[in-house]
């Protein structure tokens, strides 16, 4: 399947000064896939992964130097290594920390040599290399597939150049809009799992799909053994599900889980943060840019990394969802509210880690509180999430008179629209935000 970080990954493989690359993310988002694509544009193509591979950890135990370690690499799976014409990708290279302190080396010792890392919970490896190659390495963050990956893959690349060709002052016609609509329903039962998404598209049956996903909760939930030295892991599993029913409000650790202490739960919550699992969504007074300036590091959200997974676990109704008028009647959890954050992050940080902000007004006794505030073009947009067609928006007008900013963005299951200096972007089209970045 086609995935939009290939271009990125083509990008980094004809730049002049190249860095070594470190691909990030969750587990089971497509990251070895998308690298072995990339692959098959070198003339060859050698594969190490540090887990299954334990053997050839002592080349790096050794010398850290890349000249022999490439020697031995070579001779060991016969796969020629010259600059310029191969790909080596280090995978799952959280399992062998030498292989993560070799990486500053690669660059400054073979510059030529087309090297790529890639591992799940690597966040944790790279905390006990403080200076494991700053200036010298590039992350690239992956993430579950988005819509428009999704829509690709079911063949619907004329959806997506509609929704572009679409505006506020110009709305889509009323067929491609319940077009756009009804696969969007399919895709938040589904989410952006590459093997979910596959598993649909070659059986066609959305209950074979959410057994997919049944699987992939069981794994993740086996993979916290693997944080046992640092947290206990029923603490973990309890902080996992509450992220996912707390979704859309403030986040209460306390109510996360009955048992243990406060500092074990926050390091519970650091912990599915720093495995890609969920992300933190923070307060801001928006007072001006940027807006991480005005950040509050106690009064966050959270969000759980993928949209199908979530919906699984709260239990939500295939058959209720496809029928429902509109999401308004399936929101449980602020299940919209998450999916528009996901597709954000999907959409604006490949490149770097993940920072959303929300804002409330900092008044005793207001309910006034915008979904999302992001910095599109150097102004500060406040984006409000309705999960229906309907719907007030006193929060984003108080928002727009109190910091004087010129215009608002509301996304809802409405078509194209707009309503005095508000701009309406459907639920499906999140990526049109790109546009205002430039």
């Amino acid at each position: 399947m086609d995935r939009l970080i290939i271009n990125d990954l083509i990008k980094w493989k004809e730049e002049k000064k190249r860095k070594v690359l470190l691909l990030r993310g969750a587990r089971q988002v497509g990251k070895t896939y998308i690298i072995r694509q990339l692959g098959k544009k070198f003339q060859y193509f050698l594969e190490i992964n540090f887990e299954s591979e334990t053997e050839v950890k002592r080349f790096f135990n050794e010398n850290l130097n890349p000249d022999p370690i490439c020697t031995k690499l070579s001779a060991y799976y016969g796969v020629q290594i010259t600059d310029g014409e191969t790909l080596v990708f280090f995978d799952e290279i959280q399992a062998c920390i030498p292989a993560i302190q070799s990486l500053r080396f690669f660059h400054e010792k073979r510059p030529g040599l087309h090297v790529i890392a890639a591992g799940s919970l690597l966040e944790f490896a790279l905390q006990q290399i403080p200076s494991y190659g700053v200036g010298r390495i590039r992350s690239l963050y992956m993430y579950p597939m988005s819509f428009n990956e999704f829509l690709t893959a079911a063949g619907q690349k004329g959806l997506i150049d509609m929704k572009w060709k679409a505006s506020p002052l110009h709305p889509l016609d009323a067929t491609f809009h319940n077009n756009l609509t009804e696969w969007l329903r399919k895709f938040m039962i589904i989410g952006g799992m590459p093997e979910a998404i596959k598993t649909f598209f070659d059986t066609g049956d959305l209950l074979q799909a959410q057994n997919i996903l049944d699987d992939i909760i069981i794994s993740l939930e086996d993979d916290f053994t693997k944080y046992k030295a640092r947290i206990n892991i029923s603490r973990l599993k309890d902080v996992f599900f509450s992220v996912m029913n707390q979704s859309g409000n403030k986040f209460n650790i306390s109510k996360s889980s009955d048992y243990g202490n406060q500092e074990q739960k926050n390091e519970a919550l650091e912990m599915l943060v720093m495995s890609g699992l969920c992300y933190k969504v923070y307060h801001s007074s928006a007072n001006g840019l940027p807006l991480a300036a005005g950040k509050n590091p106690k009064t966050f959200k959270v969000l759980f990394f993928d949209i199908g997974i979530c919906q699984r676990s709260l239990k939500l109704k295939i058959a209720d969802f496809l029928i429902a008028d509109n999401l308004n009647q399936m929101n449980k959890g602020n299940i919209v509210e998450q999916f528009v954050g996901i597709e954000l992050i999907k959409y604006l940080f490949s490149g770097s880690k993940p920072e959303l902000f929300y804002w409330h007004r900092e008044k005793y006794g207001s309910s006034a509180e915008v979904d999302y505030v992001l910095e599109l073009n150097n102004h500060i947009v406040p984006v409000e999430v309705k999960s229906g067609t309907q719907g007030k928006m006193q929060s984003l007008f108080i928002f727009l008179e109190s910091k004087k900013a010129s215009k608002g963005i509301r996304i809802s299951m409405e078509n194209f629209s707009s309503y005095q200096n508000i701009e309406v972007f459907p639920v499906y089209a999140i990526d049109r935000l790109l546009e205002l970045t430039g």
